[in-house]
């Protein structure tokens, strides 16, 4: 039943909110990353060919694993079925869009206690 799931995941990158679907997402051994493997994407055949998932296709070919970080991730749902992968622009300035606020510790000079 496990293989029968598939997540869409919502990232922004270089200016960019990308979606992709994924047969697998997990914590990952990264600290702060996000770990999609299994990218699916829609079938070569097809007659009409969006350009939007054919360049995500492209750039993404041959890679076995992503690791997203965990403030660049929008959203992940697990969904019935694979849609279509797509890049577009991320908007400026409508306040759509909000980094998932993470509060990371950032160790200091000294190993992070401040004097």
């Amino acid at each position: 039943m496990s293989e029968d799931r598939v997540y869409r995941v919502i990232y922004q990158s270089q200016g960019r909110v990308i979606e992709l679907y994924a047969r697998q997402v997990s914590q990952g051994g990264l600290f702060g990353f996000v770990e999609v493997e299994e990218l699916v994407f829609g079938a070569r055949s097809e007659v009409v060919v969006d350009p939007s998932e054919e360049s995500l296709r492209t750039e993404l070919s041959g890679v076995k694993r992503l690791f997203l970080p965990l403030h660049c991730v929008l959203r992940i749902d697990e969904v019935e079925r694979e849609g279509v992968s797509r890049s577009r622009p991320a908007p400026e300035g409508d306040g759509s869009l909000h980094h998932f606020p993470v509060p990371f510790p950032t160790p200091g000079p000294g190993g992070g206690s401040e004097k």
